[in-house]
């Protein structure tokens, strides 16, 4: 079965950093464009980055660009998003998403397939 893990959710101060990692398993990791959602409570669902599955094409929200990288290692099956210049605005569940696409990336959390549990980031101030 796919299953997708996230990892290295935690607290944080403003003006710190964190690395979010993603590990897929049961699927073709290179056939999907891979994403970083987040939800803070009483929130829609938004897209925070995502990433080809060559990483030629990146997106990134316009709340995160500037601070956040995304980034993915295929021989890891692995994405990553480091978040740099934290803000308590960026406290929400973090999830990580795969599209089944070959190319570009999908920002709409409709379009994809398979999601992590999620993992928390809490940003103090």
């Amino acid at each position: 079965q796919v299953q997708l893990v996230e990892s290295g959710g935690r607290s944080g101060q403003a003006g710190g950093s964190l690395r979010l990692s993603c590990l897929a398993s049961g699927l073709t990791f290179t056939n999907y464009c891979m994403a970083w959602f987040r939800q803070a409570p009483g929130k829609e669902r938004e897209i925070v980055a995502a990433i080809s599955w060559s990483s030629i094409t990146t997106h990134y929200a316009d709340s995160v660009k500037g601070r956040f990288t995304i980034s993915r290692d295929n021989a890891k099956n692995t994405v990553y998003l480091q978040m740099n210049s934290l803000k308590p605005e960026d406290t929400a569940v973090y999830y990580c998403a795969a599209a089944r696409l070959t190319g570009g990336v999908d920002v709409s959390p409709t379009g994809h397939d398979y999601w992590g549990q999620g993992t928390q980031v809490t940003v103090s101030s």
